[in-house]
C-alpha cells in the first residue's frame, strides 16, 4: 500500500459522470497511478476543481442532466482558476461535428463511448505529463532567477487575483513596497557579485518573516522588494513591515557607504485599502509613496500611505 506522502505525489484526475457505473470503470482503471475524485453533476464538478489541490486533469461526461459538459467546460475556461486544467470529454456522441464542438471549448482530446480502457490510459498520461511540463515552465518563468523567489510578472498575477477575491468577500488588501538603502554604492564599492549575495540574503530574510500561507515577498525590480497580503489592514501590514525591516538589519551585513546605517538596510512604504475601494494601480502608487517618504526621512524605516492617495503620473 503506497504511504500518504507517496499519494500526495500522484497527479490527480477528476471524472464527471452522472452514471455512478461509468465512474467506477474509469476510477478502477486510474486509482492505481492517480489521485481520484469524482463528481456526478457539472454543479459539483465545478466545486471540486476551484478546491486545492485543483485536479490536474478533468475527464468530463457531455451528457448529464441539469448542467451539461459542454456548459461546465465553458464555465471552467472562464474561471482563471481552472482555465489551464486539461479536460478530456468522454461521451456517446461521436459525430465530428460533436467532437469539434468540444474541441472549440478548449478540451484537449475526445473519447468516445463505449470507450477503450488502454486508450483511456494513454491519453490520461499523455495530457497529465503535458501539463505537469506546462506547470513546470510556469514555474520557473514566474520566478527570479537572482532571489529564487517570485517576480513581478508573478505578483502583478497574485494582486489582481487578491483584489477580486478581496472584493468578492468584504476584506482588505495591503502592499508593502521595500528598497535596500545606499544599494548603488554598496555595488560601486564591494563589487556586483557581493550585490547579488546581498539581495539573496534580503530575500530569504524577507521570506522567514511571513507566516501565512497567502503571504506572498517577490521581487519588484533591481533592489526592490514588495510584499502581498491578503486579509491584512494598515496596521497589521506596519507591524508586519517593521518585523521585516527589522529581520534585514539583523543580518548585519556590512555597509561602510550608506548613510543610513553601518550595515544593510531597507526602507519600507505601506498601503492598505478595501476593494473596490481605490485600484490595484492606486495601492501600489500609494505604497510607493510612502516608500519615497521612508526614504527621505534617513531610510531604515516603515511609513504608512498618506490620504487622500496620490494621483498617478
Amino acid at each position: 500500500m503506497s504511504s500518504p506522502d507517496s499519494e500526495d505525489l500522484l497527479p490527480s484526475v477528476l471524472i464527471v459522470d452522472d452514471m455512478p457505473a461509468n465512474i467506477r470503470v474509469l476510477a478502477d482503471t486510474l486509482k492505481s497511478d492517480y489521485r481520484v475524485r469524482v463528481a456526478t453533476s457539472g454543479v459539483k464538478a465545478l466545486e471540486v476543481a476551484v478546491a486545492d489541490p485543483p485536479p490536474d486533469l478533468i475527464l468530463l461526461d457531455v451528457m448529464m442532466p441539469g448542467m451539461d459538459g459542454y456548459e461546465v467546460c465553458r464555465r471552467l475556461r472562464d474561471d482563471p482558476r481552472t482555465s489551464a486544467i486539461p479536460v478530456i470529454f468522454v461521451t456517446a456522441k461521436n459525430e465530428a461535428e460533436e467532437e469539434a464542438h468540444g474541441l472549440s471549448l478548449g478540451a484537449v482530446d475526445y473519447i468516445t463511448k463505449p470507450f477503450h480502457l488502454p486508450i483511456v490510459r494513454a491519453r490520461v498520461r499523455t495530457h497529465v505529463n503535458l501539463k505537469r511540463k506546462t506547470d513546470l515552465l510556469d514555474s520557473l518563468a514566474s520566478l527570479d532567477g537572482l532571489t529564487h523567489i517570485p517576480n513581478r510578472r508573478r505578483f502583478d498575477e497574485w494582486l489582481q487575483q487578491e483584489w477580486a477575491r478581496a472584493a468578492r468577500e468584504g476584506t482588505s488588501l495591503a502592499v508593502a513596497m521595500l528598497d535596500v538603502d545606499s544599494f548603488k554604492p554598496y555595488n560601486d564599492h564591494y563589487g556586483h557579485g557581493r550585490g547579488d549575495e546581498c539581495l539573496r540574503r534580503v530575500a530569504d530574510a524577507l521570506r522567514t518573516r511571513l507566516q501565512r500561507p497567502a503571504d506572498v515577498v517577490a521581487r519588484y525590480g533591481g533592489e526592490e522588494f514588495v510584499l502581498l497580503l491578503p486579509d491584512t489592514d494598515a496596521e497589521g501590514a506596519l507591524t508586519l513591515a517593521d518585523a521585516c525591516r527589522a529581520a534585514v538589519s539583523a543580518l548585519r551585513i556590512p555597509h561602510d557607504y550608506s548613510g543610513a546605517a553601518d550595515h544593510v538596510t531597507v526602507s519600507i512604504g505601506v498601503a492598505a485599502t478595501r476593494p473596490p475601494s481605490d485600484s490595484p494601480s492606486l495601492l501600489l502608487a500609494r505604497a510607493d509613496e510612502a516608500l519615497y517618504r521612508a526614504k527621505s526621512e534617513g531610510r531604515n524605516r516603515v511609513c504608512a500611505a498618506s490620504h487622500p492617495a496620490p494621483e498617478l503620473r
